[in-house]
């Protein structure tokens, strides 16, 4: 026994010394007035991002230094070590980035254009308080453009990233400018990208409608698999959602999980028929138009005065979000989910910061959009602008690459094989009965 009891003994000696030494390698610092964050790392000896590695909430694109606040201040020892930067890497210099969009006043595109580019800028002005430059090169594209002139010019910038294209007949030669050059290119909106399955520097943020809907239906399957899923025709013969529906009936399927089939049409005692009094039950119409809800939520009003006991919920479309406003109280009143790739209610508080800032900045309200453009280009610019800060080349677009709270755009890049990076952020916005509202994000 003399043996075991030894060795014992020495672990807990080494233990407590490692403990001791963590203690000691940390030490706070109380912020004073006029102190910066690269201020402070600098004095420190320490890096900044290491100094926003000890103290997570700097990650926070809202996170703003105040007089009074104590924050960890890692010493060498415990201090992550970093990669040495060495030559042209763009960690250790200004973010050359480049925006190739319709920037003009000629037609809606370019007006849309234009407001998501001063997210971007607001977002770079952002950066200046975490210690990140960026310098901006913006070129107006519109549709009839030759872009070849356009990128001789971004060559003598030698951009590290590109927001753009928006139209299709502009990606071929883009895409080759950015394997070519070695840069990152990020499309924003719906594009025809077939590039992206072989080029390893494209990012393309817009999810085709295939995908998203097979995503879409798997997740209802997982996140509802203890309701009563229905699904209700409403004979609209222009409907886009049937892509979707016939989607959600073979997930369901393939859960196993039985469903029913009712219609907008049907009698009251036929559409109650397809209810469960035992199981919460998931509503799905095969239509997104406002007039087909606004119907199916008097007739779930028609069912639930008759039937106390029947639970309902409601599983919505993205077109639905513009109507928030005139339909909250039916959303939170029948539980209602919307599915999503971005939601300006995510965070509230900073969402309304950003809007009164744009309206100062540029003596206007932004365009009555959902989502706000300028809020997706303040998300875009913060979130490949701080990877490419802090990785470099190498950033992937993974989420769990650093502390990345979006405004109202979850992004979550995979990397296709032998191609270029999906996004495949995406969540599902729930109207409580209880008058809350939360985002799950998937």
């Amino acid at each position: 026994m003399k043996q075991p009891l030894r060795f014992l003994f020495v672990m807990a000696t080494m233990l407590l010394a490692l403990a001791t030494a963590d203690a000691q390698s940390v030490k706070t610092h109380k912020v004073k007035k006029g102190e910066t964050i690269y201020g402070i790392a600098h004095s420190n000896g320490i890096t900044e991002a290491q100094l926003r590695s000890a103290n997570p909430g700097m990650e926070r694109p809202d996170y703003m230094l105040k007089k009074g606040d104590k924050i960890i201040i890692p010493s060498l020892q415990a201090a992550p070590q970093e990669q040495a930067i060495s030559g042209d890497d763009v960690r250790g210099r200004a973010i050359r980035m480049a925006v190739m969009l319709p920037l003009h006043d000629v037609n809606g595109d370019g007006r849309r254009m234009v407001e998501y580019y001063r997210g971007l800028l607001m977002a770079c002005d952002s950066l200046k308080h975490e210690g990140i430059s960026v310098d901006v090169h913006a070129w107006n594209t519109p549709d009839d453009a030759d872009i070849a002139p356009t990128l001789a010019k971004a060559e003598a910038v030698r951009p590290d990233i590109i927001f753009g294209p928006l139209y299709s007949k502009q990606m071929e030669q883009l895409s080759n400018f950015c394997r070519k050059q070695g840069t990152m290119m990020v499309i924003p909106f719906s594009i025809n990208a077939p590039q992206i399955a072989s080029n390893s520097h494209i990012f393309q943020v817009y999810q085709a409608p295939d995908g998203q809907n097979e995503s879409t239906a798997r997740r209802f399957a997982e996140w509802f698999n203890s309701y009563n899923p229905i699904i209700v025709d409403c004979d609209d013969p222009n409907s886009t959602k049937g892509a979707f529906t016939n989607a959600l009936r073979q997930q369901l399927s393939a859960h196993n999980m039985r469903f029913s089939l009712t219609s907008l049409q049907s009698a009251s005692n036929l559409f109650a028929s397809a209810f469960s009094t035992q199981r919460p039950n998931i509503v799905v119409l095969n239509s997104a138009r406002a007039e087909d809800m606004k119907v199916l939520f008097v007739k779930l009003k028609d069912l639930t005065a008759a039937n106390p006991g029947v639970m309902v919920s409601v599983f919505g479309f993205t077109e639905w979000l513009p109507l928030i406003d005139s339909q909250q109280s039916n959303f939170h009143k029948y539980d209602v989910y919307l599915p999503t790739p971005a939601y300006p209610g995510m965070s509230p508080a900073l969402s309304l910061n950003l809007t009164a800032k744009y309206r100062s900045h540029f003596k206007r309200d932004m365009i009555a959009f959902t989502p706000p453009l300028a809020l997706t280009g303040f998300d875009h610019a913060l979130f490949f602008l701080r990877g490419l800060h802090k990785y470099g080349a190498s950033f992937d677009g993974a989420a769990s690459r650093f502390g990345y709270q979006p405004v109202q755009t979850p992004l979550k890049f995979e990397h296709l094989p032998g191609g270029g990076y999906q996004n495949r952020g995406f969540m599902f916005v729930h109207f409580k009965p209880n008058g809350q509202i939360e985002t799950i994000s998937y």
